[in-house]
């Protein structure tokens, strides 16, 4: 690091320093009282010394002024005057003698023995934080205690400053100072000399003694002087004089840009910064007034940093009691949205559970309707003779004939189909089916059969009339095997031919299930046996059927599903003669899907026939509590994506009375309520979403609220070069 003398040598002093400066075997004079031990250094005027003083043994700095026709004998007496006035200041290198009748003339320093601080810049580069503040607070104590006495420095810079013993700052070479009542100008180094200094009219002012520490300061941490660069150098030594030279220095200052070196050290803080920006304020006016000021600036910094901590607890406490207080109250509020939440599910499951308790009594009801109107239908005298007539032709005893072969049996269909007495009772029983169709369009209500037909009491039909156009050949064919007809839970293997000994109904009977082979529609026949009276009793004769499609029962169609929060499914609930499942044991009957699709197809897939529910889920819907976590089967079928999410359900059996069983006879059928749990639960997150939002917005308006105060108490309580910068 380089730094500006305050004068300059002639070339002639400069060639005689260099001769000089190879013999240095001997001082130039021999001091009474002082012995001379060695070379110290050399400078622009002569030589140093180191010496002791023999009375109290003490090191000395001994400077021999070799140079007479380059020394300014003013300023070395303007430096012994303002060096008297500072004797005994701790802060200040003492002078303890001067020899001015000598040849050559000396000067008695103390002896400092780590040098100037430029020498450890130039060693070190530049300072820790902490130890550049050390240096500056003792130099700015030093220039307090000078100013205090009328002294001004006007020439501080790292040469300058002098580190004794202890490492603490001591002001020297007062050549170019003032004292505060003295006019005449000073100039100090340049980039450490405050701009308005740089002019040989200028009156000395504190303030020129405020911008060099600060420029000290501001070296030491940064390792240059402010605006100190390259062009700036190279534009001085482009001017020819002093006055040009000192013109261009405050034209540099005045254009330079803020100075931001200093803030991008780590450790520099904003109050620390302040100081060092208020120091080198160009303008003097926004400079600190006098050195006090800097010392009180660095007086409340440390305060604000010995207070920061408390500054610092006083807020983070009570955040961090707020955010303890916030993390118990988001626990309590976890657990109280899940305990709501999971009373919510347990109301809908017992909501589900008496719905599904009505839909089964309801469908049971139906039933039951449906069990009179076939008993009513099968007590027609108009039926009965009917019955009885084609049960007396030729045509169905060939028929029956268990010798028939396969092809003789179907050339005996054939003609039994045409019979004559047959068509008649197919008309009638065609003419019962379309007068239920036609209440069915004056009342939505009514009763809705999709098929109507008689069989024998070997199980072989005989009439049959269908809601639909079907073509069918079920005439004279044999369907024994149906639960419609033996009053099994099941349809049993088909038979081969009539056999006098089959099982048959004996009261009005509820089939199992079964696919409609056109339409795929799901299915279920209400059957009742019919008797004819003889002498011996009455004689089961055959049995009448009345069909219904699952989706065209009344509940159904009052709650068709479009509402696809909530609706009622009709689930297979069958099992063997054994009480074991059976294959059809839990398989959908009628479910919003199945009416979508045939609604749109007028078909329903096989496949889509085949989807169930698994028989431990039905065992958990069908208990006291239901599920919370069903999951729709046809979420599984690619159109069913609308069903893909979780249900809260509850079943219930459909049970029609029975004079054997006080509770009703199962009639296979099962009733399922299932609700989107989103519904149940979303009111309770929504309330909690809310209640969350307004929790968290307290807690921000306190945060903030704690924040605001403790901003303004830090505002307040800030250093004054912080609230000046302001």
């Amino acid at each position: 690091m380089h730094h500006d003398a305050t004068q300059q040598q002639s070339p002639d002093d400069q060639q005689r320093a260099r001769e000089l400066s190879l013999t240095h075997a001997r001082p130039p004079l021999e001091i009474p009282g002082y012995e001379i031990r060695r070379f110290l250094g050399h400078g622009a005027y002569g030589e140093v010394w180191v010496g002791v003083d023999r009375t109290t043994n003490r090191q000395v700095a001994i400077k021999f002024y070799l140079h007479r026709g380059g020394v300014d004998w003013s300023l070395l007496s303007r430096e012994v005057e303002k060096l008297v006035f500072l004797s005994a200041d701790r802060y200040v290198v003492q002078l303890l003698d001067v020899g001015w009748d000598a040849e050559p003339p000396y000067f008695v320093m103390e002896f400092i023995e780590h040098g100037s601080l430029n020498d450890r810049l130039q060693a070190q580069g530049t300072l820790p934080v902490a130890e550049a503040v050390k240096f500056f607070r003792g130099i700015a104590i030093g220039l307090a205690h000078a100013h205090g006495k009328g002294v001004l420095h006007c020439d501080l810079k790292p040469a300058n400053i002098l580190l004794d013993a202890d490492l603490h700052p001591r002001l020297a070479d007062f050549g170019q100072s003032r004292l505060s009542h003295e006019q005449s100008p000073a100039l100090g180094t340049l980039f450490y000399m405050a701009p308005e200094q740089a002019d040989l009219d200028a009156v000395p002012d504190a303030r020129w003694d405020v911008y060099a520490i600060g420029s000290i300061l501001y070296c030491m941490l940064t390792g240059e002087p402010p605006h100190r660069t390259a062009a700036s150098c190279q534009e001085l030594e482009a001017c020819d004089d002093l006055p040009k030279r000192l013109a261009c220095y405050r034209r540099i200052l005045d254009n330079a840009p803020p100075l931001r070196a200093h803030r991008r050290l780590p450790g520099v803080d904003r109050a620390l910064a302040e100081i060092i920006e208020l120091c080198l304020a160009i303008d003097p006016q926004r400079r600190f007034g006098n050195i006090q000021s800097v010392l009180d600036a660095l007086e409340e910094r440390d305060v604000a940093r010995a207070r920061r901590p408390l500054q610092i607890l006083g807020v983070a406490v009570p955040l961090l009691l707020l955010l303890i207080m916030g993390l118990f109250g988001w626990r309590g509020y976890e657990q109280a949205v899940a305990n709501t939440e999971l009373l919510a599910q347990q109301r809908a499951r017992e909501n589900n559970r008496f719905a599904a308790e009505l839909a089964a009594e309801r469908v049971a009801g139906e039933i039951q309707r449906y069990f009179e109107i076939a008993r009513e239908e099968a007590d027609q005298p108009e039926f009965r003779q009917l019955l009885y007539d084609v049960l007396e032709a030729a045509s169905l005893a060939d028929l029956n004939n268990p010798a028939l072969n396969p092809e003789a049996a179907a050339a005996r269909r054939v003609a039994f189909d045409q019979d004559s007495q047959r068509r008649l009772l197919n008309d009638y029983v065609e003419s019962r089916l379309r007068g239920f169709r036609e209440r069915i369009r004056l009342q939505r209500t009514a009763p809705n059969f999709a098929s109507m037909f008689v069989t024998d009491k070997f199980g072989t039909m005989v009439a049959a009339a269908y809601d639909e156009d079907v073509s069918s050949l079920s005439i004279g064919r044999n369907w024994a095997h149906r639960s419609y007809f033996h009053g099994g839970p099941i349809d049993l293997p088909p038979l081969d031919r009539p056999r006098p000994d089959v099982t048959h109904i004996e009261e009005t009977h509820l089939s199992a299930v079964f696919k409609s082979s056109t339409t795929r529609r799901q299915k279920v026949a209400v059957s009742t046996p019919v008797y004819r009276e003889e002498m011996d009793g009455d004689v089961f004769v055959g049995v009448l059927v009345l069909t219904i499609n699952l989706s065209d029962l009344e509940f159904f169609r009052e709650t068709p599903g479009h509402d696809l929060q909530r609706f009622t499914v009709l689930v297979d609930g069958r099992r063997g003669r054994d009480g074991q499942t059976t294959d059809d044991t839990g398989r959908i009957l009628q479910h919003p899907l199945l009416t979508r699709t045939y609604n749109t197809q007028r078909s329903i897939p096989d496949e889509l026939l085949e989807y169930r529910v698994d028989a431990g889920t039905l065992r958990q819907l069908l208990g006291n509590h239901g599920a919370g976590d069903y999951r729709d089967p046809f979420s599984r079928f690619p159109s069913g994506q609308d069903f893909g999410r979780t249900w809260i359900a509850s079943a219930a059996p459909v049970l029609i009375a029975s004079a054997e069983n006080s509770l009703g006879r199962d009639t296979g059928l099962i009733v399922l309520v299932q609700e989107s749990s989103s519904v149940v639960v979303d009111p309770v997150r929504r309330l909690a979403s809310r209640l969350a939002r307004e929790g968290l917005s307290a807690l921000a308006v306190v945060a903030t609220v704690s924040i605001a105060l403790w901003y303004f108490v830090s505002k307040f309580l800030a250093p004054v070069a912080a609230r000046q910068q302001a």
